[in-house]
């Protein structure tokens, strides 16, 4: 059988080969005694509120499960609104906000609306590896431009125009980050934006870590810099809904119509018990206890930062947002590939190399998630400062 060409422009993801090889070592006889602490998956330990587990649970009970508009349901969609109302003080009409089935949904459509074969799109890298594949899926160019910890892990705006080329089509940000936890600052931001659209180029944030800011100069979605920027966003992360396969995105009033074509045929519409549910994530009672744990996840930062510091592992910016420490561990190991693997093995700590993350330095860092307990990131700092002494 003879496979698209595009694959070979999607790397395989070693995240989830790291993972397999955790999962599969905490069934084994030698962590019997000594369970094994995942700190590699960015996965929330809450779930779902009651309000919202009870809204599913009526959805079904009342038979409201059949497709919803491509677009979403409209009461939801109205909801998102006045999130970006009270949350951030933003004008977001519904008709400009698509729900989706997951982020990774939306980031699918935004790059095939607007991606053609060859068109470059500038990329920070560190970053998430599916976003620069999501590029690639459209048969188009990710770009890793190399940011620096000055720079916090993120594109400036002299990057991207020094960077630009007759073939670069847009940029595709993420602010909070994934593997870095760190922010865009609000005036370079829009700084890049005024770059991008003097170009005639299109700017995509990924925002699905927005809820989870810790520092009030970051917690600013990329939406206040114009009607323009095209917003991905998650009920997974702030909302602690994973499963669930919920996102949105924002978009420009010219691209609702395209978008809504592509949902149609790619996937008819997101889950509609999952929507439904999804409406009770605003509710008082709901954003008053993802403010708890927005708050228990910074305490968790609180900890782990200066304790890997003080072990070597140098986490060279604070994360500002999300749940993660980027941590260089090169005072330890030349590679954080076989460095993870010896950790896994020697303290039963799971943690994530660098290495899916970037082209440029990144095999020296580490990625781990504060998503889990406190008892669990105080016990693998434990294990580790034993094995690293």
């Amino acid at each position: 059988m003879k496979l698209a060409s595009r694959l070979d422009h999607i790397e395989p993801f070693y995240v989830m080969e790291c993972a397999k090889a955790a999962v599969e070592l905490a069934r084994s006889p030698a962590c019997a005694d000594s369970p094994m602490v995942f700190l590699n998956i960015g996965e929330p330990d809450f779930t779902a509120p009651p309000l919202v587990q009870d809204a599913a649970e009526r959805a079904l009970r009342a038979g409201r499960t059949q497709y919803t508009d491509a677009t979403g349901l409209h009461a939801l969609r109205e909801r998102i609104s006045q999130w970006y109302a009270t949350r951030f003080g933003l004008d977001v009409p519904p008709r400009r906000i698509i729900v989706t089935a997951g982020a990774s949904a939306a980031l699918q459509l935004a790059c095939l609306a607007l991606v053609n074969r060859g068109d470059e799109v500038l990329l920070p890298d560190p970053s998430y590896p599916c976003n620069r594949h999501f590029v690639a899926a459209a048969d188009g160019v990710a770009v890793l431009l190399p940011a620096s910890p000055e720079e916090r892990f993120q594109l400036s705006a002299a990057g991207v125009e020094a960077a630009w080329t007759q073939q670069t089509r847009g940029v595709l940000l993420a602010s909070p980050s994934n593997p870095t936890g760190t922010s865009i600052d609000p005036d370079e931001m829009r700084r890049i934006v005024g770059a991008v659209r003097s170009r005639g180029g299109f700017t995509i944030v990924d925002e699905i870590y927005l809820g989870l800011s810790f520092d009030e100069r970051f917690g600013h979605s990329a939406l206040m810099h114009g009607d323009d920027v095209i917003s991905i966003n998650s009920f997974s992360k702030y909302f602690s809904m994973t499963g669930w396969r919920l996102g949105w995105l924002v978009v420009p009033d010219a691209l609702v119509t395209p978008i809504e074509k592509l949902a149609q045929n790619l996937y008819i519409c997101a889950s509609t018990v999952a929507q439904h549910a999804a409406l009770d994530c605003f509710e008082p009672e709901s954003i008053a206890e993802y403010e708890r744990r927005r708050n228990e996840f910074r305490s968790r930062r609180d900890f782990l930062v200066p304790a890997l510091n003080a072990l070597g592992l140098t986490v060279p910016v604070l994360p500002d947002g999300a749940f993660y420490a980027w941590a260089d561990c090169s005072a330890h190991a030349a590679s954080s590939w076989d460095f993870c693997f010896e950790l896994m093995r020697r303290a039963h700590v799971a943690i994530t190399p660098g290495r899916d993350f970037g082209r440029h330095g990144s095999e020296r860092y580490l990625r781990l998630s504060y998503a889990s307990s406190m008892a669990q990131l105080q016990l693998a700092i434990e294990r580790l400062r034993a094995v690293l002494s």
